[in-house]
């Protein structure tokens, strides 16, 4: 199993077996990396992880309604506030750990538009 961590499915991590669905995962990720600044697994130790993922900090942001303090520090929050929302929530929506619920490519390219 070839790839690199952070970005594939974990689906296909459990079963070897690649599908469309792993890409949207990955792209998922892609985007939330767009948005936020950060790496898809970030090496600073927080509360004694070795690794943070991405994907799981914004899913909790988004749990706790505080979305917006995902988008890169580095914009100084001069950014359009509805497009970043919609970035960070397709990010998510597309790198969903249940690969059935993640959009396909067309659905994400209507939401973006």
């Amino acid at each position: 199993m070839a790839g690199t961590t952070g970005y594939l499915d974990p689906e296909y991590i459990i079963t070897g077996k690649a599908r469309k669905e792993s890409d949207m995962f990955s792209f998922g990720v892609v985007l939330l990396e767009v948005a936020s600044g950060r790496k898809a697994n970030d090496p600073e130790e927080k509360e004694g992880q070795s690794q943070v993922s991405l994907v799981k900090w914004v899913w909790e942001l988004y749990r706790l309604r505080n979305l917006l303090a995902a988008a890169d520090p580095k914009l100084n929050g001069e950014f359009d506030v509805q497009q970043m929302e919609c970035l960070l929530v397709v990010g998510i929506w597309c790198a969903n750990s249940d690969s059935k619920t993640r959009p396909s490519i067309r659905q994400v390219i209507k939401v973006l538009n």
